[in-house]
């Protein structure tokens, strides 16, 4: 297989990788962390410039006509920049769910505002019991003449705070962990039986808590949703695992080059050997993340969902568990300092921690994957 990049995504990972250098270190996202919404509009109009809000879209309709290694690109130059801006919420899963499941209407109107960074979205979809269930669904849609009118409450919506659309999943028919009868609706943010309430996450992004009573939607997008839903959260968690290992080889040098600046005895403590071996399982974890979160990024594309399912769950094993490894690694060879609030290793490692529970963590992919009969075993 080849895994070198072409010409346009070689443009794409230098004018991603320049806007990181120039505009997010750590000082800088200090700053922006002190803004109003907790990011940067500055660098969301960057970012728009740059055209990465319109990434995954087609270009007839002011996108990119990106791909899941365009997506991977990004989002491990964001990883390693803790970007605080609402791409993921907006791009990947806003974007994933227009894609898989608006009409063609609705693209329309809705994917140039998007991308032109006039519109921002998020996915409501978690409920505090759900834990990691995709089919438990709680909140109930109702019909009142034509319109849709949804009752519940959604958790942890990623940039809920500062969304003008939400796509929210309600139970249209079944019991609550039926897989079927799962609706997707389009609900505007400013709707007056709508009720959210703004927080700052452990990682330092934002999300918000939603109370919908009554709340008339938009749009039904579809009244079977869960199998674009799980599609949507597979691309998503292939994002992820980009982000991660991007967080994770920001660790991994912040790590390096304390060790050789860092004096103990008279000499950097890097010539100390038992140092240099823990340096040297630390890069191994990052490579066998690396190319697993490449292995999740060509197959975040895959028709078949139990391929795609084995493929997506393996990574964010791998992804975890480097992860864990990398972060505790950086803490203890940076000692004291490492546990800061102003070092930066702390905070990628606590972004770490939360990509780590986003959609299911290690344990949750691994007996997922056992059911499926193991990466390339048959389905139990």
């Amino acid at each position: 297989m080849d895994f070198d990049l072409t010409d346009d995504q070689r443009l794409l990972k230098d004018s991603v990788d320049r806007l990181i250098a120039d505009h997010y270190q750590f000082e800088q996202r200090k700053k922006y962390l002190a803004e109003p919404n907790g990011w940067s509009p500055k660098l969301w109009s960057q970012i728009t410039e740059l055209g990465l809000l319109g990434l995954p879209f087609e270009e007839t309709l002011g996108g990119f006509g990106g791909g899941p290694v365009d997506t991977m690109i990004v989002m491990e130059a964001f990883g390693r920049g803790l970007v605080l801006e609402p791409y993921f919420a907006t791009v990947i899963l806003g974007g994933s769910l227009l894609r898989h499941a608006g009409t063609d209407a609705l693209r329309g109107a809705l994917v140039p505002q998007v991308a032109a960074g006039h519109l921002k979205l998020a996915f409501a979809h978690v409920e505090r019991h759900s834990r990691y269930d995709l089919h438990d669904v709680a909140t109930t849609a109702r019909r009142q003449g034509s319109a849709w009118l949804l009752d519940g409450a959604k958790s942890v919506v990623l940039h809920g705070d500062c969304a003008d659309k939400f796509f929210v999943t309600a139970r249209i028919a079944g019991a609550q962990r039926d897989r079927d009868g799962i609706g997707l609706f389009l609900v505007d943010a400013n709707s007056p039986s709508l009720t959210r309430r703004g927080y700052p996450t452990q990682d330092g992004l934002r999300a918000a808590e939603l109370i919908l009573a009554g709340t008339r939607a938009e749009a039904v997008l579809n009244d079977n949703a869960l199998p674009v839903i799980e599609h949507v959260i597979d691309e998503a968690i292939a994002a992820l695992c980009a982000e991660a290992v991007g967080t994770m080889q920001a660790m991994h040098d912040a790590t390096l080059e304390y060790l050789k600046t860092r004096q103990q005895f008279g000499r950097p403590i890097g010539q100390f050997q038992v140092l240099q071996h823990r340096s040297v399982d630390m890069l191994v974890a990052l490579e066998q993340a690396r190319s697993m979160a490449m292995y999740a990024a060509v197959m975040a594309a895959e028709d078949d969902p139990i391929e795609r399912r084995r493929a997506i769950a393996a990574a964010k094993i791998q992804i975890d568990r480097s992860g864990r490894h990398i972060g505790q690694e950086a803490i203890q060879l940076h000692g004291g300092i490492g546990m800061t609030a102003e070092y930066k290793v702390g905070h990628h490692f606590r972004r770490m921690t939360v990509i780590d529970q986003l959609y299911g963590d290690a344990d949750c992919h691994l007996a997922t994957l056992a059911t499926l009969g193991g990466l390339f075993g048959r389905a139990a």
